[in-house]
């Protein structure tokens, strides 16, 4: 048992991998960082699945078998990919059971180019939700425009969420209010509350990277002290927001009828800048009630040298204002710097995804039986 990972779950921060493969399925590699890491939960995403399809021989019976039947790509995807995630489900099923579904959740995406399209959004996470049939799935969506609503939808209809690729508070407080209204029309509909779970994940190193590109721009002794300070500051201020909302009259009706509030989750949190201590992301963020869903090295590195320094966020709001304040003194505006990073983050999806299909295809090709 790694006894730094343990004092980061002891802390209060629901410890989830981002990665999985059908490699780590078969040799028990991901029980084994259950058993001994204090993982307890997994995500995924297009750019995991490609990189495990283009590695090792894992995946190479099922693909023959979809080569032979004439799968499309996208069926192909659809089996490789929902087969590997019901298998880390059933992996997680007792953390499930342990922990009343708050934890032992593995993530699945809906296709990145869904994300302008609220209905094909809400019907792609249906069909996920019913192939993989595991109480203990989340359906990722991102908390574009056109993923708002759908985020609604899919709540109201008692399918369990993590709302992916959220930058700024404004985007965060419509997620917030997305699922607070999912909840309620769930309860409209009869639905247990209870059984509906949900995690907001909440982008952090990439805040740093497009910030301290632009305090490099400006290049004055002011703009290098504020380097590698808004990403933690901005994730403050949004667990301030999450403590405020799930605390009033509306939260207060839905708790009542048995709902769990939305988890923050802190998401790349993989350390981008070599010059920043690897774990720094997971250290400063440390707040129990969280999930912090790390890359293996960043989950490794934690392991040799992490420090748990105790809770890093609650109280810290006012500091994290000032942060953000002097940032945009310096002409840098939140707002545009949030809406590159989602407008990127979009893009990183669809090529992600497009990198996916490509190998998918490759690999279908190489039976003998593959087609578009």
């Amino acid at each position: 048992m790694s006894e730094r990972l343990k004092a980061l779950a002891d802390a209060g921060v629901s410890i989830w991998l981002d990665d999985l493969s059908r490699e780590r399925l078969r040799t028990d590699n991901l029980a084994e960082l259950v058993a001994e890491s204090s993982v307890v939960g997994v995500t995924t995403n297009p750019t995991i699945f490609a990189s495990a399809l283009s590695k090792g021989d894992a995946y190479d019976g099922q693909t023959a078998e979809l080569a032979a039947r004439g799968s499309t790509v996208e069926d192909a995807i659809k089996a490789l990919t929902t087969d590997d995630v019901r298998d880390a489900c059933d992996v997680l099923a007792a953390t499930a059971a342990a922990t009343d579904g708050v934890d032992g959740r593995v993530s699945i995406e809906v296709e990145p180019g869904l994300a302008r399209d609220s209905d094909a959004t809400e019907a792609q996470a249906k069909d996920l939700w019913k192939i993989v049939d595991r109480p203990n799935l989340l359906i990722k969506i991102p908390a574009t425009l056109a993923g708002i609503p759908a985020i609604t939808k899919v709540i109201g209809e008692a399918i369990s969420v993590n709302v992916t690729l959220i930058f700024s508070l404004g985007r965060y407080e419509a997620v917030i209010d997305a699922y607070l209204s999912g909840l309620e029309q769930a309860a409209a509909k009869g639905h247990d509350l209870s059984t509906i779970h949900s995690v907001a994940s909440f982008f952090v190193s990439r805040v740093d990277t497009e910030y301290d590109k632009r305090l490099d721009a400006i290049g004055t002794d002011e703009a290098t002290a504020l380097k590698s300070k808004a990403a933690i500051a901005n994730a403050r201020l949004a667990y301030e927001l999450f403590e405020k909302t799930f605390a009033g009259e509306r939260w207060e009706a839905l708790a009542a009828q048995g709902a769990h509030k939305q988890r923050p989750l802190w998401a790349s949190t993989g350390v981008k800048d070599p010059n920043l201590p690897d774990t720094l992301y997971v250290t400063e963020l440390v707040v129990p009630g969280t999930v912090n869903t790390m890359p293996e090295k960043t989950l490794q590195a934690f392991a040799d040298h992490g420090e748990v320094k105790g809770d890093q966020v609650t109280g810290r709001a006012d500091e994290a204002r000032e942060t953000m304040a002097a940032l945009e003194a310096l002409g840098i505006s939140y707002d545009e710097v949030t809406e590159v990073l989602e407008e990127e983050g979009v893009d990183k999806f669809d090529k992600s995804w497009a990198e996916l299909v490509e190998t998918v295809k490759t690999a279908l090709d190489e039976k003998g039986a593959g087609k578009e």
